[in-house]
């Protein structure tokens, strides 16, 4: 029961799960499910190696990181991504930077190469999300930055990004000087 327990907290996430609705889906009623609860947090408190703990707020229960592992997290997420981004994919992440909420037509007529691809890699990064949709025929999808991305380039805001020259057109970003201006500030 305790592998059940562990997966459905796990999957709830910070949303955490009511006792009532975790009865339900095991099909047990709400005594014996805190029971199961309070059996599995003993045994995560009890075990020296579990990097997790049971949280109990009212009757909704979460599946927490232990607080003396919040440095080793801190780093981890502070670290370089696994990978750096492509030249395709900071391409389009440039062109959506400058000119958001863009759709990908729009992207791509910048660029003049198809730029699906790039946009799934940046999207799963979560440094570009569907924006809207664009009040045209087909009703495009219009995707922008996020606040991650602002994160990932070191950027307050916005107005952070290094500035385009005046004579410029934004359909002309010069790609490299965009990516040599970020280059300082992530550790790709």
């Amino acid at each position: 029961m305790q592998g059940v327990i562990e997966a459905v907290l796990y999957t709830a996430g910070t949303a955490g799960v009511e006792l009532q609705d975790f009865a339900g889906i095991l099909g047990i009623s709400t005594a014996a499910m805190r029971q199961q609860l309070e059996a599995y947090q003993k045994a995560l408190a009890e075990d020296a190696n579990a990097g997790l703990f049971v949280r109990q707020s009212a009757d909704r229960y979460y599946l927490l990181t232990k607080p003396e592992f919040a440095d080793a997290l801190r780093k981890y997420f502070a670290g370089p991504p696994a990978q750096g981004l492509s030249q395709a994919a900071l391409e389009v992440l440039a062109i959506i930077a400058y000119q958001q909420p863009i759709t990908r037509i729009e992207i791509d007529e910048v660029r003049g190469v198809q730029s699906s691809g790039a946009l799934t890699t940046l999207a799963s990064r979560q440094l570009v999300k569907e924006a809207g949709r664009k009040e045209a025929p087909g009703r495009p999808i219009l995707y922008a930055t996020t606040p991650l991305f602002l994160d990932y380039f070191g950027l307050k805001t916005l107005k952070d990004l290094p500035p385009l020259e005046e004579h410029q057109a934004a359909s002309e970003i010069d790609l490299f000087d965009f990516n040599s201006a970020l280059e300082g500030e992530t550790n790709e």
